[in-house]
């Protein structure tokens, strides 16, 4: 669970809600949040008009999970390094670098867990150069398989992506040990759209919800004033 201070307080566990002009606290179940970044890099930059919006990986978890009133206990973050060819570039360099310094920043914070697949250069049917990541899915299928072992209380997770490749893990789950998944993804209705979804995916979750804007613009970079860096749950450069 994502702490609001040190000492893991009672604001760990419960989720503070305002009714009828007074605070109560309502209990609430923990959830773990799986992100697959190559679907929200193509998004935040759709949704930044082409400049990739930046935001707090944890803060978005978090902000996500308790819009579903429940808590984030862990977030499972997919996702590639940048692409290099046999003969580096010095952009390809660069790229690398600044994938590396995030990655061992990001590594630091115990409640998430990092799992890189690679990138594919491929060129499509009208001659352009387009970079694929491959192996996530996988990745994603093995931890979503043990989740009940290692979160044996967990009765729904939240799943960030538009893959229609994770259906059978998801009904898997469901038919195994009753995990429910609460998708987040985002899909318009243009043609030949990179944001189409699959309805087979909406019949295999519990519920879906349209990714919005201010779930990114909410969730802002803290920067540390002593040195000016991002903190641990920074972004990608």
């Amino acid at each position: 669970m994502f702490p609001s201070d040190l000492t893991r307080s009672l604001d760990d566990f419960f989720f503070k809600r305002f009714c009828q002009d007074k605070w109560r606290y309502c209990l609430v179940e923990d959830t773990v949040v799986f992100i697959d970044e190559g679907f929200l890099d193509k998004l935040t930059r759709l949704l930044g008009e082409g400049i990739r919006l930046k935001y707090d990986k944890i803060k978005f978890a978090t902000r996500i999970s308790n819009k579903q009133n429940l808590s984030c206990k862990h977030l499972f973050y997919y996702t590639s390094p940048p692409f290099q060819s046999s003969f580096t570039s010095k952009d390809e360099e660069i790229r690398k670098k600044g994938y590396d310094k995030f990655i061992s920043v990001l590594s630091k914070n115990r409640d998430i867990t990092i799992r890189e697949g690679r990138v594919q250069k491929i060129t499509n049917e009208k001659g352009e150069i387009e970079y694929k990541q491959k192996g996530v899915d996988t990745l994603l299928t093995i931890d979503a398989s043990h989740i009940k072992e290692d979160y044996p209380l967990i009765k729904k997770i939240v799943l960030v992506s538009s893959d229609t490749d994770f259906c059978p893990i998801i009904k898997d789950i469901k038919e195994r040990y009753g995990i429910d998944v609460i998708l987040y993804s985002y899909f318009d209705r243009e043609r030949k759209s990179k944001f189409s979804l699959s309805n087979e995916l909406l019949k295999c979750c519990l519920k879906y919800v349209q990714l919005t804007k201010e779930d990114f613009t909410s969730c802002p970079i803290v920067k540390n004033i002593d040195n000016n860096k991002d903190v641990v749950s920074g972004n990608r450069t």
